[in-house]
């Protein structure tokens, strides 16, 4: 038995959304806030849902032009096809731009609500979802979207051609079903409260049955924007999609333009070589754009900038090790002089606009002496630690000071820069060929991801900790909540990593962009968002 309300899922806290995409892959794993005690639950039309553009300076511009927006980042993606390759620029550059997804984020109330799906019921035992698909809808190469191609799209991640960790958050999916063209079932194992969140993320990309030959060159889309041209090195072209079934985005073109010095990122926004720094890389600098003729905008985000330990092999396997290496660090003072004092610390992998935020920061308290006792007690004094930093300023400028940290606790540190993304992805992220690094997770929800999977670079999945996850996602709404803070009390006090702080959303603009979000917290750049006022 099904039955029907127009209550809008609860997704979390109130949000608004960019993503900083300058950081490695990361995915979301965790669940989300379940509507409560179960029985029913339903999506909204888009056309009811409130304007999300989050903007900090105007409202979203409707209605087209002919003119481009060149927007300055870092990090360069990989390719284009983030069912095979880490990284948040993927995501950033595509989700929601070039491909969209059933059910999305409302960033300003932080609701699930419709996307490509108008609305969807969830059946008393929570276990069977039925989407409502929007009539209408083309993807860029002229064909239909059809429920046919959402069935193909959520079977794809559990097949092989997924081959990154996230596709584990739709291992809850037991069965899907194209009902007929605009109604599809999703049958599920067991209740999970992460699952609609889930389809917000890459995860739940639409793609085209007949669109998935080459995804790493040539992404096909329902979105506001087609792929256009990619000058590997230096920038990617989007053209805006003429056929697109909603609101005319305002920008005609978009130019993403790739920086690997964050100096140069700002000489370019300084010479109006760009229009939009996405993400300051030098906040120290942020004085030279202060009264003059930009606009700053300064938020938070989700990226948790982690100190990461291999827990699966080498001098971090001790708990005493790790505890030394957390009561080594003086965050407070690391903040303020790798990061310009700007952004916030948590002490856990857990930003304080999710639901079960606790501030963890008394957990380690900076306590030199303490460190070089627990180095001593583990026979580790003088330990030498390999610290494998990606060439990505944060990281760069944060490692500086966590290696001197370390050395004056008794440890004994070599850093080593791999670019970023190859080298990392590949040393660090793949073969595990690390002690330390230093990375922002910037996916939502992803503390289930990075510490719950055994298999995931900093090796950690304990059976304890795997088990709260599972109960928080089956369970009510205020057991998921309590779970989940549990969850983040054991990684933090079993030092499963050192979470060094939360980076702020920091962009710098022209005077006239509108549409600019405060904070950074989903994985998506809603260029669509942005306009001229």
């Amino acid at each position: 038995m099904r039955t029907r309300t127009r209550a809008r899922a609860v997704a979390g806290v109130a949000a608004v959304a960019l993503l900083a995409g300058c950081n490695a892959g990361a995915g979301s794993s965790d669940p989300t806030t379940d509507p409560g005690d179960g029985g029913t639950e339903e999506g909204t039309d888009p056309a009811d849902a409130e304007d999300d553009t989050g903007a900090a300076t105007g409202e979203a511009a409707g209605g087209g032009s002919d003119e481009t927006v060149r927007i300055g980042l870092v990090a360069e993606p990989a390719s284009l096809d983030f069912s095979t390759t880490d990284g948040a620029a993927i995501p950033q550059l595509l989700l929601d731009n070039v491909y969209e997804t059933l059910v999305r984020v409302d960033v300003e109330t932080g609701e699930v609500v419709g996307a490509l799906a108008e609305d969807w019921e969830v059946s008393e035992d929570r276990l069977t979802y039925t989407f409502t698909l929007k009539d209408g809808v083309t993807f860029s190469d002229g064909s239909e979207f059809t429920a046919e191609d959402a069935a193909f799209s959520l079977e794809r991640v559990s097949s092989d051609a997924w081959t990154t960790s996230l596709k584990a958050q739709l291992d809850v999916v037991e069965g899907v079903e194209a009902v007929d063209d605009r109604t599809l079932e999703v049958t599920l194992s067991r209740p999970s409260n992460q699952f609609l969140y889930a389809l917000t993320t890459r995860v739940g990309a639409m793609y085209d049955t007949e669109g998935v030959d080459d995804l790493a060159n040539d992404p096909v889309g329902t979105g506001p924007y087609v792929f256009d041209e990619w000058q590997r090195g230096s920038r990617i072209t989007l053209q805006r999609n003429e056929d697109y079934h909603g609101e005319t985005p305002y920008f005609a073109t978009v130019e993403m333009h790739y920086f690997r010095d964050p100096n140069a990122l700002n000489n370019a926004m300084l010479t109006d070589a760009i229009d939009i720094v996405s993400t300051v890389q030098a906040p120290e600098s942020l004085d030279q754009f202060e009264g003059g003729d930009y606009q700053i905008v300064e938020g938070t985000t989700n990226g948790e900038v982690v100190l990461s330990f291999n827990n699966g092999d080498g001098p971090f396997t001790d708990l005493q090790v790790r505890q030394a290496a957390r009561h080594a660090i003086d965050h407070q003072s690391l903040l303020d002089t790798c990061w310009a004092g700007r952004g916030e610390l948590i002490g856990s992998m857990v930003p304080p606009t999710d639901p079960w935020y606790e501030d963890r920061t008394g957990d380690y308290p900076f306590d030199p002496e303490r460190a070089r006792t627990l180095l001593q007690e583990a026979g580790a004094e003088g330990e030498e630690v390999r610290l494998r930093l990606p060439t990505l300023p944060y990281a760069v400028a944060c490692g500086t000071v966590v290696e001197s940290m370390l050395e004056d606790a008794g440890f004994e540190v070599t850093v080593d820069e791999l670019e970023f993304p190859s080298a990392w992805l590949e040393t660090v992220y793949t073969t595990k060929d690390y002690d330390m690094s230093i990375v922002a997770h910037v996916e939502p929800r992803d503390l289930g991801n990075v510490f719950g999977n055994p298999d995931y670079y900093t090796s950690y999945g304990t059976e304890e900790l795997r088990t709260l996850l599972d109960e928080a996602d089956a369970g009510t709404q205020e057991e998921q909540v309590q779970k989940m803070q549990e969850a983040a009390e054991l990684i933090s006090t079993d030092a499963a990593a050192d979470f060094l702080f939360l980076l702020p959303n920091l962009m710098v603009a022209d005077p006239d962009i509108t549409g600019l979000p405060e904070n950074a917290i989903t994985e998506s750049f809603r260029l669509a968002q942005l306009g001229r006022g």
